[in-house]
């Protein structure tokens, strides 16, 4: 049978792995972690884990998966905006509305089958059938630069460049509200809504540490254009974070006002720079795209600037 392979860091000393399997991967219980431990499909650190070790903060957990019965991936002839590409990693400046991988309700037509076209076979396995070469993900209806590796070697050390922060992303977004401050930082743990498994929310319960830096751009009537760099990469964690301080961002309607907002559905966000470590080289690697013609439209929209 065919495998997921997905790659997991422990941030924490003295959780059980099983634990942390179940806390950590949407939908596996811990009964189903312990099956995977006990039938070998967990690696630590590159050797078989058992279910009552305790982790260490920067353990690094490979799973093997069954991947589930599904149409087979096709290469599809997508357009691409490539920013970077050599023989070890690609960076794409991805649209608004595009999936990256698929997903129910999203067979085909994704990123990952757009590289696929693109790269052919030279994309990196470690992902999983489902992910070839996906290193992070960004939503649906965010824009902006994302890193795939294109061999296990680079992805093994993009993965670890992601654990230890040394990868670095920079957004930009257009949030409701002013600000009295020019720039701060919210420190708040994220984890699943209680109420609601496809939200994210601020909560202390089964949670993750998670850091955003953010600094205003520009003063709008009744909107700030921000910038926000992640110290760590969260589901949602930019619009979980600026709503939680009561600045959601224009247009989500997950996690602010339900309805378009200046003509916008989903949230104006933007992946403006990535920073990393090129795997091979060891050399720096910083990558920077225009904002796109949809943020510029927002802009323009709220009028002039102001303070």
């Amino acid at each position: 049978m065919e495998e997921d392979i997905l790659l997991l860091t422990a941030e924490e000393s003295g959780e059980r792995i099983d634990a942390l399997l179940a806390r950590t991967m949407e939908g596996l219980s811990r009964s189903q972690a312990q099956r995977l431990l006990e039938a070998g499909a967990v690696l630590l650190n590159g050797m078989p884990a058992k279910k009552n070790t305790l982790s260490r903060a920067g353990d690094l957990l490979e799973v093997r998966m069954p991947a589930a019965e599904d149409v087979p991936l096709l290469a599809q002839d997508i357009p691409l905006d490539v920013v970077y590409e050599d023989g070890d990693v690609i960076v794409v400046n991805k649209p608004r509305g595009l999936v990256v991988h698929p997903a129910p309700g999203h067979p085909d037509g994704t990123l990952v089958n757009a590289l696929l076209f693109h790269c052919g076979a030279s994309l990196s396995g470690v992902g999983g059938e489902k992910r070839p070469g996906i290193v992070h993900r960004i939503d649906k209806d965010t824009s902006g630069l994302l890193i795939a590796a294109k061999n296990d070697f680079a992805h093994r050390a993009l993965a670890a460049q992601l654990a230890d922060r040394s990868l670095s992303r920079i957004y930009e977004a257009v949030v409701r509200g002013g600000f009295r401050e020019d720039r701060g930082t919210v420190d708040r743990p994220i984890g699943r809504h209680p109420a609601d498994r496809k939200r994210m929310a601020v909560t202390e319960k089964h949670a993750r540490p998670a850091v955003t830096h953010w600094e205003v751009l520009a003063r709008y009537q009744g909107y700030t254009h921000v910038r926000c760099r992640l110290e760590t990469g969260r589901t949602h964690q930019i619009r979980v974070h600026m709503a939680s301080i009561g600045h959601p961002l224009l247009g989500d309607a997950v996690y602010g006002a339900p309805s378009p907002e200046k003509g916008l559905e989903g949230q104006c966000l933007h992946a403006r720079e990535l920073k990393f470590i090129h795997p091979r080289s060891g050399e720096p690697v910083r990558l920077t795209t225009p904002l796109p013609d949809y943020f510029t439209g927002v802009l323009s929209r709220l009028g002039p600037a102001i303070g």
